[in-house]
């Protein structure tokens, strides 16, 4: 079994929370906390003061909090179980579960990698078998389920599933990675219902991400070695362009808009590229491999200043490397 240790911050004055982290790389889904949340200028010399602590099963899947609730995604024995807990307590609230039979081939862990989506009255999760469910956050109740790799014959990959969907709207965009022109799917986020199905790409572990710029929505989903903007109203496609390498890579890095530009990172000696974003077009500013080539770990703008990871994390000591870059040029 694994451990999962909340911790709080103390300031000076009082113990405070931080703020909502509802969905993948927090409320905006670039790594940057709201601007109103505090931070704790410094620790205690003993370190921070332990709240709670418990254990939990298997799976890469971060928490979701929101509302004073924190959303759980782990997988005990052939369960996959969402638990919602007391943020402040780590007291149970509600457990769902969902039977799952996935058994991946690379690694010896088997629990889901997508972290959850809460929303309003909702929470999304979707499962490392392609379950996607759709639970209440008040009692855990489901409110509608789909089984995207059996419905839509979508392969495990080399991990399962491992994008986290994007609500944009009404819409759950979920980077499903069908053969049969179902790699990329919006569903109702309200019944489940599937709007609309775009691609026969194959699926990647980077998470979906959606931006306005020049007045346009565009959804940008990384396939495995593809990446698309699409229309998040009816999956139209705006443009696509390669990125990716055939072979034993993958895609983890979630895209990342910066002035109206669009930021990409892999590793596997695929690099980096920074596009230009257009209506219906992409114009590349420059790429590189050796700027940034991160695995998984989706880099943080501040100040127009880029951090990340660059290089592998399962090579060894001393394979990965933090590194601080503008994105504008080299």
């Amino acid at each position: 079994m694994r451990f999962v240790l909340l911790l709080t911050l103390l300031s000076a004055a009082e113990c405070s929370f931080a703020g909502e982290w509802p969905q993948i790389l927090g409320p905006t889904r670039n790594g940057v906390a709201a601007s109103d949340e505090r931070i704790a200028a410094a620790w205690p010399a003993s370190g921070p003061r332990e709240v709670w602590r418990r254990s939990v099963g298997s799976g890469f899947s971060g928490v979701a909090v929101a509302q004073d609730r924190l959303i759980l995604f782990h997988r005990i024995d052939d369960v996959e179980t969402v638990e919602t807990l007391d943020a402040r307590t780590g007291n149970l609230v509600w457990k769902q579960a969902f039977t799952v039979s996935y058994r991946s081939g690379f690694t010896t862990d088997n629990g889901p990698r997508c972290v959850p989506l809460m929303h309003g009255e909702h929470v999304y999760v979707f499962g490392a078998q392609g379950g996607l469910h759709c639970l209440r956050i008040s009692n855990g109740s489901v409110v509608w389920s789909r089984e995207t790799h059996r419905e839509f014959d979508a392969p495990e990959g080399y991990f399962g599933a491992g994008s986290s969907p994007l609500l944009e709207g009404d819409r759950l965009i979920v980077n499903v990675g069908a053969r049969n022109g179902a790699g990329i799917v919006a569903f109702d986020a309200a019944s489940g219902t599937t709007l609309w199905k775009q691609t026969s790409e194959h699926a990647s572990y980077s998470s979906p991400a959606a931006a306005t710029i020049s007045g346009e929505r565009h959804v940008f989903v990384v396939t495995r070695l593809k990446t698309f903007s699409v229309d998040p109203t009816d999956g139209r496609i705006r443009f696509q362009f390669p990125f990716g390498m055939r072979g034993p890579t993958v895609n983890g890095a979630s895209p990342l808009i910066v002035d109206g530009n669009l930021f990409l990172t892999a590793s596997y000696r695929i690099g980096s590229v920074l596009k230009r974003i257009g209506a219906d077009r992409a114009e590349t500013v420059w790429e590189d491999t050796d700027i940034m080539a991160s695995q998984y770990a989706t880099c943080v703008e501040y100040n127009g200043v880029l951090f990340g990871v660059d290089g592998r994390q399962d090579t060894g000591p001393g394979s990965s490397t933090l590194k601080r870059f503008v994105p504008q040029g080299r």
